[in-house]
Protein backbone atom coordinates (compact mmCIF):
# COMPACT_ATOMS: atom_id res chain seq x y z
CA UNK A 1 0.00 0.00 0.00
CA UNK A 2 1.26 3.30 -1.07
CA UNK A 3 -0.27 6.99 -0.16
CA UNK A 4 0.43 10.21 -1.24
CA UNK A 5 0.34 13.33 0.89
CA UNK A 6 0.09 16.63 -0.97
CA UNK A 7 -1.22 20.16 -0.35
CA UNK A 8 -1.12 22.84 -2.94
CA UNK A 9 0.08 26.26 -1.84
CA UNK A 10 -3.31 28.10 -3.52
CA UNK A 11 -3.68 31.57 -4.97
CA UNK A 12 -5.46 34.28 -3.65
CA UNK A 13 -7.89 36.22 -6.15
CA UNK A 14 -5.49 38.17 -7.82
CA UNK A 15 -6.82 40.76 -10.41
CA UNK A 16 -5.77 43.39 -13.30
CA UNK A 17 -5.03 45.65 -11.61
CA UNK A 18 -2.86 44.26 -9.19
CA UNK A 19 -0.19 43.49 -11.47
CA UNK A 20 2.97 45.99 -10.96
CA UNK A 21 1.63 46.62 -7.62
CA UNK A 22 1.19 43.48 -5.48
CA UNK A 23 3.93 40.66 -5.45
CA UNK A 24 1.95 38.59 -2.96
CA UNK A 25 0.20 35.85 -4.47
CA UNK A 26 -0.92 33.29 -1.61
CA UNK A 27 -4.08 32.99 0.07
CA UNK A 28 -2.73 32.53 3.68
CA UNK A 29 -6.08 32.29 5.30
CA UNK A 30 -7.16 29.51 2.72
CA UNK A 31 -3.89 27.57 3.38
CA UNK A 32 -4.11 27.41 7.24
CA UNK A 33 -7.05 26.66 7.42
CA UNK A 34 -7.62 24.35 5.02
CA UNK A 35 -4.53 22.24 6.26
CA UNK A 36 -5.24 22.40 9.99
CA UNK A 37 -8.91 21.09 8.85
CA UNK A 38 -7.53 18.13 6.92
CA UNK A 39 -4.83 17.61 9.51
CA UNK A 40 -7.87 17.23 12.19
CA UNK A 41 -9.77 15.07 9.73
CA UNK A 42 -7.06 13.13 8.09
CA UNK A 43 -3.31 12.87 8.69
CA UNK A 44 -3.47 12.84 12.25
CA UNK A 45 -6.00 9.85 13.10
CA UNK A 46 -4.49 8.04 9.73
CA UNK A 47 -1.10 8.35 11.20
CA UNK A 48 -2.26 6.99 14.65
CA UNK A 49 -4.31 4.10 12.84
CA UNK A 50 -1.80 3.29 10.67
CA UNK A 51 1.37 3.46 14.10
CA UNK A 52 -1.10 1.34 15.79
CA UNK A 53 -1.56 -1.19 12.85
CA UNK A 54 2.53 -1.83 12.82
CA UNK A 55 2.87 -2.10 16.43
CA UNK A 56 -0.04 -4.79 16.82
CA UNK A 57 1.49 -6.97 13.82
CA UNK A 58 4.86 -6.19 14.80
CA UNK A 59 6.51 -4.85 11.25
CA UNK A 60 4.33 -7.45 9.50
CA UNK A 61 1.86 -4.30 8.30
CA UNK A 62 4.25 -1.95 6.16
CA UNK A 63 3.49 1.14 3.80
CA UNK A 64 4.88 3.67 1.39
CA UNK A 65 4.29 7.31 1.76
CA UNK A 66 5.32 10.27 -0.63
CA UNK A 67 5.12 13.27 0.67
CA UNK A 68 5.51 16.99 -1.82
CA UNK A 69 7.94 19.50 -0.80
CA UNK A 70 5.35 22.08 -0.41
CA UNK A 71 3.27 19.78 2.08
CA UNK A 72 6.28 18.96 4.04
CA UNK A 73 7.13 23.33 4.15
CA UNK A 74 3.14 24.09 5.52
CA UNK A 75 3.27 21.22 8.08
CA UNK A 76 6.05 23.00 9.02
CA UNK A 77 4.30 26.33 8.65
CA UNK A 78 0.98 25.74 9.98
CA UNK A 79 1.15 22.15 11.95
CA UNK A 80 4.71 20.84 13.25
CA UNK A 81 2.59 18.47 15.01
CA UNK A 82 1.58 16.76 11.72
CA UNK A 83 5.45 16.48 10.51
CA UNK A 84 6.15 15.07 13.97
CA UNK A 85 3.77 11.99 13.75
CA UNK A 86 4.97 11.27 10.38
CA UNK A 87 8.71 11.09 11.55
CA UNK A 88 7.73 8.73 14.45
CA UNK A 89 6.29 6.40 11.51
CA UNK A 90 9.06 6.43 9.34
CA UNK A 91 11.05 5.90 12.25
CA UNK A 92 9.56 2.35 13.20
CA UNK A 93 11.33 1.01 10.08
CA UNK A 94 8.25 -0.28 8.33
CA UNK A 95 7.24 2.75 6.22
CA UNK A 96 9.31 3.98 3.20
CA UNK A 97 9.44 7.16 2.28
CA UNK A 98 9.24 7.85 -1.88
CA UNK A 99 11.22 10.61 -4.00
CA UNK A 100 8.90 12.86 -6.11
CA UNK A 101 9.59 16.76 -7.39
CA UNK A 102 9.60 19.09 -4.62
CA UNK A 103 6.54 21.06 -6.03
CA UNK A 104 4.55 18.30 -6.90
CA UNK A 105 4.78 19.93 -10.84
CA UNK A 106 4.57 18.35 -14.14
CA UNK A 107 8.44 19.65 -14.82
CA UNK A 108 9.14 15.62 -16.17
CA UNK A 109 6.90 16.81 -19.40
CA UNK A 110 9.90 19.56 -19.86
CA UNK A 111 12.82 19.23 -21.66
CA UNK A 112 14.86 21.25 -19.21
CA UNK A 113 16.84 20.81 -15.78
CA UNK A 114 13.93 21.91 -13.57
CA UNK A 115 12.94 18.24 -13.15
CA UNK A 116 16.44 17.30 -11.86
CA UNK A 117 16.39 20.22 -9.52
CA UNK A 118 12.96 19.60 -8.39
CA UNK A 119 13.90 16.16 -7.49
CA UNK A 120 16.90 16.64 -5.76
CA UNK A 121 15.19 19.44 -3.79
CA UNK A 122 12.83 17.13 -2.16
CA UNK A 123 15.46 14.79 -1.56
CA UNK A 124 17.46 17.26 0.13
CA UNK A 125 13.81 18.03 2.10
CA UNK A 126 13.84 14.11 3.21
CA UNK A 127 16.88 13.59 4.75
CA UNK A 128 16.51 16.91 6.63
CA UNK A 129 13.20 15.91 7.97
CA UNK A 130 13.11 12.39 8.33
CA UNK A 131 16.76 11.18 8.18
CA UNK A 132 16.42 8.98 5.08
CA UNK A 133 17.22 8.68 1.53
CA UNK A 134 14.99 7.93 -1.07
CA UNK A 135 15.42 4.77 -3.12
CA UNK A 136 12.47 4.88 -5.03
CA UNK A 137 10.90 7.67 -7.00
CA UNK A 138 7.07 8.15 -7.33
CA UNK A 139 5.97 11.08 -10.26
CA UNK A 140 3.72 13.73 -9.81
CA UNK A 141 0.37 12.24 -10.81
CA UNK A 142 1.64 8.72 -11.10
CA UNK A 143 3.23 10.21 -14.70
CA UNK A 144 5.40 7.99 -16.40
CA UNK A 145 6.42 7.53 -19.63
CA UNK A 146 9.85 5.41 -21.46
CA UNK A 147 11.52 8.52 -21.50
CA UNK A 148 10.89 9.72 -18.33
CA UNK A 149 11.89 6.62 -16.88
CA UNK A 150 15.65 6.90 -18.75
CA UNK A 151 15.85 10.15 -16.37
CA UNK A 152 15.01 8.94 -13.26
CA UNK A 153 17.09 5.85 -13.93
CA UNK A 154 19.88 8.20 -14.96
CA UNK A 155 19.23 10.10 -11.72
CA UNK A 156 20.24 6.47 -9.32
CA UNK A 157 16.43 5.02 -8.90
CA UNK A 158 16.07 1.45 -8.98
CA UNK A 159 12.72 1.30 -9.56
CA UNK A 160 9.09 3.76 -10.14
CA UNK A 161 5.87 3.77 -9.07
CA UNK A 162 3.03 4.52 -12.54
CA UNK A 163 -0.17 4.01 -13.57
CA UNK A 164 -1.49 0.31 -15.12
CA UNK A 165 -3.30 1.62 -17.57
CA UNK A 166 -5.34 -0.75 -19.67
CA UNK A 167 -3.82 0.51 -22.85
CA UNK A 168 -0.30 0.22 -21.92
CA UNK A 169 -1.16 -3.19 -20.46
CA UNK A 170 -3.15 -4.82 -23.24
CA UNK A 171 -4.24 -7.92 -21.84
CA UNK A 172 -1.04 -8.12 -19.39
CA UNK A 173 -2.03 -8.06 -15.55
CA UNK A 174 -0.44 -5.32 -13.22
CA UNK A 175 -0.19 -7.72 -11.24
CA UNK A 176 3.78 -8.23 -12.09
CA UNK A 177 6.80 -6.53 -11.69
CA UNK A 178 8.09 -4.72 -15.35
CA UNK A 179 10.89 -2.85 -16.40
CA UNK A 180 11.38 0.31 -18.52
CA UNK A 181 11.76 -0.37 -21.88
CA UNK A 182 14.71 1.69 -22.82
CA UNK A 183 16.85 1.48 -19.50
CA UNK A 184 16.08 -2.53 -17.77
CA UNK A 185 17.36 -1.28 -15.09
CA UNK A 186 14.62 0.90 -13.37
CA UNK A 187 11.58 -1.52 -12.27
CA UNK A 188 8.36 -0.53 -12.31
CA UNK A 189 5.45 -1.08 -10.13
CA UNK A 190 2.06 -0.71 -12.07
CA UNK A 191 -1.21 0.22 -9.91
CA UNK A 192 -4.20 -1.92 -9.58
CA UNK A 193 -6.57 1.13 -10.23
CA UNK A 194 -9.68 -1.05 -9.71
CA UNK A 195 -8.77 -2.36 -6.34
CA UNK A 196 -7.30 0.81 -5.38
CA UNK A 197 -10.36 2.91 -6.13
CA UNK A 198 -12.22 0.42 -4.47
CA UNK A 199 -11.16 2.21 -1.51
CA UNK A 200 -10.58 5.83 -2.56
CA UNK A 201 -13.61 6.56 -5.06
CA UNK A 202 -15.98 4.42 -4.58
CA UNK A 203 -15.78 3.25 -0.82
CA UNK A 204 -18.68 5.39 -0.14
CA UNK A 205 -20.64 5.59 -3.06
CA UNK A 206 -24.45 3.80 -2.23
CA UNK A 207 -24.89 3.26 -5.84
CA UNK A 208 -22.23 1.24 -6.37
CA UNK A 209 -22.95 -2.36 -6.72
CA UNK A 210 -20.71 -3.44 -3.85
CA UNK A 211 -21.82 -1.04 -1.28
CA UNK A 212 -20.86 -1.55 1.57
CA UNK A 213 -17.67 -2.48 1.51
CA UNK A 214 -16.27 -4.79 4.36
CA UNK A 215 -12.33 -5.76 5.11
CA UNK A 216 -13.78 -9.36 4.29
CA UNK A 217 -15.05 -9.04 0.99
CA UNK A 218 -11.91 -6.99 0.16
CA UNK A 219 -9.85 -10.03 1.04
CA UNK A 220 -12.14 -12.36 -1.10
CA UNK A 221 -11.78 -10.27 -4.22
CA UNK A 222 -7.76 -10.81 -3.27
CA UNK A 223 -8.24 -14.77 -3.64
CA UNK A 224 -9.98 -14.84 -6.65
CA UNK A 225 -6.41 -13.46 -8.44
CA UNK A 226 -4.40 -15.69 -10.07
CA UNK A 227 -1.77 -17.87 -8.00
CA UNK A 228 0.28 -16.95 -10.42
CA UNK A 229 0.26 -12.98 -10.27
CA UNK A 230 2.55 -12.04 -7.70
CA UNK A 231 1.99 -8.43 -6.16
CA UNK A 232 -0.85 -5.86 -5.96
CA UNK A 233 -0.11 -2.44 -6.02
CA UNK A 234 -2.60 -0.38 -4.04
CA UNK A 235 -2.23 3.26 -4.50
CA UNK A 236 -4.24 6.16 -2.97
CA UNK A 237 -4.17 9.59 -1.75
CA UNK A 238 -3.38 9.52 2.22
CA UNK A 239 -6.74 12.16 2.40
CA UNK A 240 -8.57 9.27 1.54
CA UNK A 241 -8.67 8.38 5.08
CA UNK A 242 -11.23 10.82 6.58
CA UNK A 243 -11.35 14.26 4.17
CA UNK A 244 -12.28 12.03 0.38
CA UNK A 245 -13.99 9.35 2.78
CA UNK A 246 -15.40 10.79 5.82
CA UNK A 247 -14.84 9.11 8.70
CA UNK A 248 -19.02 8.42 9.10
CA UNK A 249 -18.63 6.33 6.21
CA UNK A 250 -16.44 3.99 7.57
CA UNK A 251 -13.19 4.26 6.33
CA UNK A 252 -11.02 4.39 9.36
CA UNK A 253 -13.12 0.68 10.72
CA UNK A 254 -12.73 -1.19 7.52
CA UNK A 255 -8.58 0.18 7.18
CA UNK A 256 -8.44 -0.91 11.16
CA UNK A 257 -10.09 -4.24 10.38
CA UNK A 258 -8.10 -5.38 6.98
CA UNK A 259 -4.52 -6.64 7.85
CA UNK A 260 -5.98 -8.84 10.50
CA UNK A 261 -8.58 -10.29 7.45
CA UNK A 262 -5.43 -10.07 5.28
CA UNK A 263 -3.00 -12.05 7.25
CA UNK A 264 -5.89 -14.64 8.85
CA UNK A 265 -7.63 -15.47 5.51
CA UNK A 266 -5.05 -14.85 2.43
CA UNK A 267 -1.71 -15.77 1.67
CA UNK A 268 -0.65 -12.09 0.89
CA UNK A 269 1.41 -10.32 3.24
CA UNK A 270 2.49 -6.20 3.39
CA UNK A 271 5.86 -4.80 1.81
CA UNK A 272 7.02 -1.77 0.72
CA UNK A 273 8.04 -0.96 -3.16
CA UNK A 274 12.06 -1.27 -2.43
CA UNK A 275 11.27 -5.10 -0.87
CA UNK A 276 9.00 -5.44 -3.76
CA UNK A 277 11.80 -4.54 -6.45
CA UNK A 278 14.37 -6.41 -4.51
CA UNK A 279 12.26 -9.90 -4.22
CA UNK A 280 10.82 -9.95 -7.37
CA UNK A 281 11.53 -10.61 -11.02
CA UNK A 282 10.84 -8.77 -13.97
CA UNK A 283 8.59 -10.59 -15.97
CA UNK A 284 8.82 -7.95 -18.90
CA UNK A 285 9.18 -4.70 -20.60
CA UNK A 286 6.70 -1.83 -19.97
CA UNK A 287 6.42 0.19 -23.46
CA UNK A 288 5.16 3.88 -22.66
CA UNK A 289 5.75 5.77 -25.78
CA UNK A 290 3.30 8.69 -24.50
CA UNK A 291 3.17 9.73 -20.97
CA UNK A 292 0.51 8.50 -18.72
CA UNK A 293 -0.85 8.80 -15.30
CA UNK A 294 -3.67 7.95 -12.77
CA UNK A 295 -6.79 10.78 -14.31
CA UNK A 296 -9.63 10.07 -15.24
CA UNK A 297 -10.51 7.60 -17.80
CA UNK A 298 -8.24 7.57 -20.46
CA UNK A 299 -5.02 7.46 -17.75
CA UNK A 300 -3.22 10.64 -20.07
CA UNK A 301 -2.49 14.16 -19.18
CA UNK A 302 -5.64 15.71 -20.09
CA UNK A 303 -6.71 16.43 -16.91
CA UNK A 304 -3.64 19.45 -16.81
CA UNK A 305 -2.74 19.89 -20.59
CA UNK A 306 -5.85 19.11 -22.09
CA UNK A 307 -7.32 22.54 -23.04
CA UNK A 308 -5.31 25.47 -24.90
CA UNK A 309 -5.59 27.36 -21.36
CA UNK A 310 -3.76 25.12 -19.40
CA UNK A 311 -1.05 24.60 -22.62
CA UNK A 312 -0.74 28.08 -22.67
CA UNK A 313 -0.02 28.46 -18.81
CA UNK A 314 2.50 25.53 -18.74
CA UNK A 315 4.30 27.04 -21.62
CA UNK A 316 4.64 30.67 -20.38
CA UNK A 317 5.46 28.93 -17.15
CA UNK A 318 8.40 27.25 -18.22
CA UNK A 319 9.72 29.86 -20.68
CA UNK A 320 10.82 31.72 -17.64
CA UNK A 321 12.91 29.10 -16.41
CA UNK A 322 16.50 30.55 -17.64
CA UNK A 323 15.68 33.73 -16.57
CA UNK A 324 14.21 32.76 -13.07
CA UNK A 325 17.76 30.75 -12.17
CA UNK A 326 20.08 33.69 -14.26
CA UNK A 327 18.26 36.10 -11.76
CA UNK A 328 19.94 34.85 -8.13
CA UNK A 329 16.67 35.84 -6.83
CA UNK A 330 16.09 33.37 -3.64
CA UNK A 331 12.48 34.55 -3.45
CA UNK A 332 11.75 34.54 -7.32
CA UNK A 333 12.68 31.35 -7.19
CA UNK A 334 10.83 30.20 -4.40
CA UNK A 335 7.39 31.79 -6.51
CA UNK A 336 8.99 30.07 -9.66
CA UNK A 337 8.46 26.40 -7.44
CA UNK A 338 5.05 27.37 -5.69
CA UNK A 339 3.85 28.11 -9.30
CA UNK A 340 4.85 24.65 -10.77
CA UNK A 341 2.27 22.58 -8.60
CA UNK A 342 0.00 20.63 -10.66
CA UNK A 343 -2.96 21.70 -9.09
CA UNK A 344 -3.17 25.16 -10.41
CA UNK A 345 -3.37 23.05 -14.34
CA UNK A 346 -5.93 20.83 -12.65
CA UNK A 347 -8.10 23.81 -11.52
CA UNK A 348 -8.41 24.96 -15.55
CA UNK A 349 -9.76 21.57 -17.07
CA UNK A 350 -12.91 21.74 -19.01
CA UNK A 351 -13.53 17.90 -18.46
CA UNK A 352 -17.54 17.86 -17.57
CA UNK A 353 -18.32 14.28 -18.29
CA UNK A 354 -17.60 10.89 -17.03
CA UNK A 355 -14.48 12.92 -14.55
CA UNK A 356 -16.27 16.49 -14.00
CA UNK A 357 -17.17 15.34 -10.59
CA UNK A 358 -14.13 14.45 -9.08
CA UNK A 359 -12.28 18.11 -11.17
CA UNK A 360 -14.91 20.00 -9.60
CA UNK A 361 -14.42 18.71 -6.22
CA UNK A 362 -11.22 19.70 -6.31
CA UNK A 363 -11.90 23.03 -8.09
CA UNK A 364 -11.60 26.56 -5.40
CA UNK A 365 -12.83 28.78 -8.49
CA UNK A 366 -16.31 29.03 -9.66
CA UNK A 367 -15.03 28.06 -13.18
CA UNK A 368 -11.72 26.98 -14.93
CA UNK A 369 -11.81 30.14 -16.54
CA UNK A 370 -11.69 32.03 -13.65
CA UNK A 371 -8.77 29.77 -12.81
CA UNK A 372 -6.99 30.14 -15.92
CA UNK A 373 -6.84 34.50 -15.64
CA UNK A 374 -6.16 34.40 -11.58
CA UNK A 375 -3.10 32.01 -12.86
CA UNK A 376 -2.06 34.06 -15.50
CA UNK A 377 -2.41 37.44 -13.87
CA UNK A 378 0.16 36.42 -11.38
CA UNK A 379 2.06 34.74 -13.80
CA UNK A 380 2.20 37.86 -15.44
CA UNK A 381 3.02 40.14 -12.60
CA UNK A 382 5.92 37.08 -11.79
CA UNK A 383 7.15 37.99 -15.24
CA UNK A 384 7.48 41.35 -14.73
CA UNK A 385 9.99 40.66 -11.61
CA UNK A 386 12.39 38.33 -13.20
CA UNK A 387 12.59 40.84 -15.63
CA UNK A 388 13.62 43.80 -13.47
CA UNK A 389 15.99 41.07 -11.60
CA UNK A 390 17.33 39.78 -14.64
CA UNK A 391 18.04 43.98 -15.58
CA UNK A 392 19.74 44.76 -12.02
CA UNK A 393 21.91 41.21 -11.71
CA UNK A 394 22.88 42.27 -15.55
CA UNK A 395 23.73 46.03 -14.23
CA UNK A 396 25.72 44.49 -11.24
CA UNK A 397 27.48 42.34 -13.60
CA UNK A 398 28.51 45.46 -16.29
CA UNK A 399 29.38 47.44 -13.15
CA UNK A 400 31.64 45.16 -11.73
CA UNK A 401 33.36 44.31 -15.04
CA UNK A 402 33.87 47.99 -16.11
CA UNK A 403 35.43 48.61 -12.33
CA UNK A 404 37.86 45.87 -13.64
CA UNK A 405 38.79 47.53 -16.57
CA UNK A 406 39.21 50.88 -15.32
CA UNK A 407 41.47 49.63 -12.81
CA UNK A 408 43.38 47.62 -15.54
CA UNK A 409 43.47 51.23 -17.70
CA UNK A 410 44.56 52.93 -14.81
CA UNK A 411 47.61 50.10 -14.22
CA UNK A 412 48.33 50.38 -17.64
CA UNK A 413 49.06 53.92 -17.44
CA UNK A 414 50.96 53.93 -14.59
CA UNK A 415 53.46 51.51 -15.95
CA UNK A 416 53.46 53.08 -19.45
CA UNK A 417 54.79 56.31 -16.94
CA UNK A 418 57.36 54.20 -14.96
CA UNK A 419 58.76 52.64 -18.44
CA UNK A 420 59.06 56.48 -19.83
CA UNK A 421 61.01 57.95 -17.53
CA UNK A 422 62.83 54.61 -17.50
CA UNK A 423 63.10 55.25 -21.20
CA UNK A 424 64.61 59.00 -20.88
CA UNK A 425 66.76 58.05 -18.23
CA UNK A 426 68.75 55.63 -20.56
CA UNK A 427 69.04 58.12 -23.68
CA UNK A 428 70.46 60.47 -21.27
CA UNK A 429 73.11 58.18 -19.74
CA UNK A 430 74.04 56.84 -22.94
CA UNK A 431 74.60 60.50 -24.36
CA UNK A 432 76.62 61.42 -21.68
CA UNK A 433 78.89 58.43 -21.88
CA UNK A 434 79.09 57.92 -25.43
CA UNK A 435 82.20 59.61 -27.23
CA UNK A 436 82.07 63.37 -28.48
CA UNK A 437 83.92 62.48 -32.03
CA UNK A 438 81.87 64.96 -34.91
CA UNK A 439 83.35 62.31 -37.81
CA UNK A 440 82.99 59.03 -39.07
CA UNK A 441 79.53 56.60 -39.29
CA UNK A 442 79.25 56.09 -35.35
CA UNK A 443 79.30 60.08 -34.43
CA UNK A 444 75.17 60.15 -35.37
CA UNK A 445 74.40 57.30 -33.34
CA UNK A 446 74.31 58.40 -30.26
CA UNK A 447 73.55 61.91 -31.28
CA UNK A 448 70.36 61.70 -33.30
CA UNK A 449 67.10 59.37 -32.83
CA UNK A 450 68.24 58.22 -36.41
CA UNK A 451 71.21 56.05 -35.65
CA UNK A 452 72.64 55.64 -39.62
CA UNK A 453 71.98 58.30 -42.08
CA UNK A 454 71.32 57.04 -45.62
CA UNK A 455 73.86 56.21 -47.66
CA UNK A 456 77.19 58.60 -47.30
CA UNK A 457 80.82 58.35 -49.20
CA UNK A 458 82.88 56.10 -47.51
CA UNK A 459 85.09 57.81 -45.16
CA UNK A 460 89.29 57.78 -45.18
CA UNK A 461 90.89 55.28 -43.37
CA UNK A 462 92.41 57.79 -41.36
CA UNK A 463 89.86 59.62 -40.43
CA UNK A 464 89.09 56.74 -37.84
CA UNK A 465 91.50 56.59 -34.47
CA UNK A 466 91.65 52.99 -33.33
CA UNK A 467 89.54 52.69 -29.72
CA UNK A 468 91.49 52.22 -26.68
CA UNK A 469 90.45 49.67 -24.08
CA UNK A 470 89.60 52.55 -21.50
CA UNK A 471 87.10 54.35 -24.24
CA UNK A 472 84.99 51.06 -23.95
CA UNK A 473 84.79 49.75 -20.48
CA UNK A 474 82.05 49.99 -18.41
CA UNK A 475 79.81 51.23 -21.72
CA UNK A 476 77.14 49.20 -23.35
CA UNK A 477 78.23 47.78 -26.55
CA UNK A 478 79.92 50.18 -28.26
CA UNK A 479 78.07 50.97 -31.70
CA UNK A 480 81.56 52.76 -33.35
CA UNK A 481 83.77 49.75 -32.66
CA UNK A 482 82.92 47.57 -35.34
CA UNK A 483 82.27 50.09 -37.95
CA UNK A 484 85.73 51.63 -37.21
CA UNK A 485 86.99 47.95 -37.58
CA UNK A 486 85.54 47.12 -40.69
CA UNK A 487 86.04 50.62 -42.75
CA UNK A 488 90.08 49.51 -42.74
CA UNK A 489 88.37 47.79 -45.41
CA UNK A 490 88.21 50.02 -48.30
CA UNK A 491 86.43 47.16 -50.60
CA UNK A 492 83.39 46.72 -48.06
CA UNK A 493 82.72 49.85 -47.10
CA UNK A 494 79.36 49.69 -48.63
CA UNK A 495 78.66 46.21 -46.71
CA UNK A 496 80.09 47.70 -43.29
CA UNK A 497 77.73 50.76 -43.57
CA UNK A 498 74.49 48.66 -44.04
CA UNK A 499 75.15 46.21 -41.26
CA UNK A 500 76.12 49.31 -38.49
CA UNK A 501 72.91 50.72 -39.79
CA UNK A 502 70.83 47.42 -39.02
CA UNK A 503 73.08 47.35 -35.66
CA UNK A 504 72.06 50.62 -34.69
CA UNK A 505 68.14 50.59 -34.17
CA UNK A 506 68.15 46.83 -32.91
CA UNK A 507 70.42 47.82 -30.10
CA UNK A 508 67.97 50.97 -29.85
CA UNK A 509 64.84 48.16 -29.97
Amino acid sequence: MYFQVHQPFRFRRYRFFDIGNDHYYYDDYSNETILMKVAQKSYLPANALMMELIRKYEGRFRIALSMSGIAMEQFRLYAPEVLESFTELVQTGHVEMLSETYSHSLASLNDGDEFERQVQAHTELVRDFFGVVPKVFRNTELIYSDDIGVRVAAMGYRAMLTEGAKHVLGWKSPNFLYCNAVQPKLKLLMKNFKLSDDIAFRFSNKGWSEYPLTAEKYVAWLNKIPSKEEVVNLFMDYETFGEHQWKETGIFDFMKALPGSIFKNSKFTFSTPSEVANKLQVVAAASVPYPISWADEERDLTAWLGNEMQQEAFRKLYSLSDKVYASADKEIQQDYSYLQVSDHFYYMSTKFFSDGEVHSYFNPYDSPYDAFINYMNILSDFEIRVNAAIRLHVDDDVARLSKIITEKDERIRRLEKQLAGRRSSTRGSIQKKSPAAKTGPGATETGSKKSVPAARPAPKKSAVSPLKKSDTEGKPPSKEGPVAKEATGASKSVGTRTQARGRGKSNKS
